[in-house]
């Protein structure tokens, strides 16, 4: 995951974008797998501000991560997360329905930029439930994209001594 880590990383450093991204696409590798953060900052950088829809430079890096993790097998999940502050948008939408649709837009979006979608494990909205800045619950930090890198299960061997037993010869014995 760490060699998956720095090829990332590299892949960014090429985006046209990247000084303005640098500060807000974060990877570390944990007990998951590879997760890869990209936390908004006030205004909006990877999705129009109250909106699913990816601004300009969040559908270029989501289509770049595409083109590079399409070339694995490992399986994937994609988060989205919110701040704190209450969708006011409508009354029958909210920060449930927008960290959920922010988490399938960028599943959509890497779908078509290569990613199969058998790939892609679990979508989930998290809304505020798992701020990143816990102690300030409104700070735009708090509104991301995760994408997890899932390890890949090795094929689990058997022992000799567990090995299902030899079918009896069929032929009878004189």
């Amino acid at each position: 995951m760490s060699k998956l880590k720095d090829r990332l990383e590299n892949a960014l450093k090429e985006s046209p974008d990247f000084e303005k991204l640098r500060d807000h696409v974060q990877m570390s590798v944990t007990g998951d797998g590879l997760r890869i953060e990209l936390i908004e900052k006030e205004g909006g950088l990877f999705f129009v501000s109250g909106s699913p829809t990816p601004s300009p430079s969040g559908r270029e890096l989501l289509e770049r991560l595409a083109g590079e993790l399409s070339t694995l097998p490992n399986q994937l999940l994609i988060e989205g997360h919110t701040d704190a502050k209450p969708f006011t948008g409508s009354a029958d939408y909210s920060n449930w329905e927008l960290s959920t649709d922010r988490a399938n837009a960028a599943r959509r979006l890497m779908q078509t930029n290569g990613i199969a979608a058998g790939r892609i494990s679990q979508v989930r909205g998290f809304a505020d439930q798992n701020l990143r800045d816990a102690a300030h619950p409104e700070d735009a930090s708090n509104r991301r994209i995760t994408v997890i890198v899932r390890y890949q299960t090795p094929p689990v061997a058997i022992a000799p001594d567990k090995a299902p037993a030899k079918p009896p010869d069929a032929k009878p014995h004189h």
